[in-house]
């Protein structure tokens, strides 16, 4: 069974068969062709031609089952905003809140969210309303959504070109090797594991840099800075030098009293789309962590 999800990032503007054949193993391009013909990919939730043309941020569904076309609805569901202008709105994500619906989740999410809580987005009314990033659904902190589809493309070319900086703050089981260093790994699908990603031989450039902030016992509480933007890179990367995100149970790092990976988007600088400053955000770490965190002594 295929029960594939992947973010579109720097392969921005391939055909989506393409796309599909690249990213997924077992598919090739005229494989891709008759499942996008069947209804079983979709983009944002939305069926396309297989010369569908990608673009940055979109998210790429491919199912064993057909997937049903999703509408986007407005709900009401309380977001914590850091920043709002007439070209971004950043939020706080709070953990446990998908980013866009797909299967599995067609609602409730951040982009329902954003949808109720931006009654003046101009032009984007699609699944991922101004969203051009994204966190996994179980990691807090930051994240920027445009308002407006002048904003959305320049923020899109920034990400495409790696200009977008973001840090994260994570708790690792064990001690790492080093205080300090940068892993730099090559990522793919996990072709044992589907749900999950690997290093691999032949797989996409990856590279984080870490650095240890404290010290524990069991655990390195780590600032971590990715220099790519692969699905679950950080969690791929510290879990292949054997130190799991903590309560990363995907990962190898399930460890008592903690409901999920111990990871937060602490902060996020890019060049604001309109006065072409350079802004940054910052995302206080989610209260379920700082306990843990405050409390680690204790386990």
């Amino acid at each position: 069974m295929i029960e594939v999800e992947i973010l579109v990032e720097d392969d921005a503007d391939l055909r989506l068969d393409s796309f599909v054949a690249e990213n997924v193993d077992e598919i090739s391009r005229s494989m891709a062709g008759k499942l996008i013909s069947d209804g079983l990919i979709s983009v944002d939730g939305v069926l396309q031609k297989s010369s569908y043309r990608l673009k940055c941020g979109e998210v790429v569904f491919v199912s064993s089952a057909k997937t049903p076309e999703i509408e986007l609805v407005s709900q009401e569901i309380p977001l914590d905003i850091i920043f709002e202008d007439e070209d971004l709105i950043v939020i706080n994500k709070q953990p446990g809140l998908p980013v866009h619906p797909g299967p599995g989740h067609p609602d409730q999410t951040l982009a329902n969210a954003v949808l109720y809580a931006c009654r003046d987005l101009k032009g984007i009314r699609n699944i991922r309303p101004g969203i051009v990033h994204r966190l996994d659904k179980d990691t807090s902190g930051v994240i920027v959504v445009a308002k407006n589809d002048k904003a959305l493309s320049h923020l899109s070319n920034q990400l495409k070109n790696r200009e977008v900086q973001k840090t994260y703050l994570c708790l690792v089981k064990g001690n790492l090797p080093s205080f300090k260093a940068m892993i730099d790994a090559p990522i793919a699908r996990d072709p044992y594991h589907r749900q999950r990603m690997a290093i691999v031989e032949n797989g996409r450039e990856s590279s984080t840099n870490f650095k240890v902030l404290k010290r524990f016992e069991n655990f390195d509480y780590v600032e971590v800075k990715p220099l790519t933007g692969r699905t679950h890179q950080i969690r791929v990367h510290m879990n292949s030098l054997g130190n799991p995100v903590a309560g990363d149970s995907l990962y190898n790092g399930s460890v008592p009293n903690l409901n999920r990976q111990f990871l937060h988007a602490q902060t996020i600088s890019f060049v604001h789309p309109s006065n072409l400053n350079i802004v940054e955000f910052t995302a206080d770490l989610a209260e379920d962590l700082t306990f843990f965190l405050n409390n680690i002594d204790k386990e």
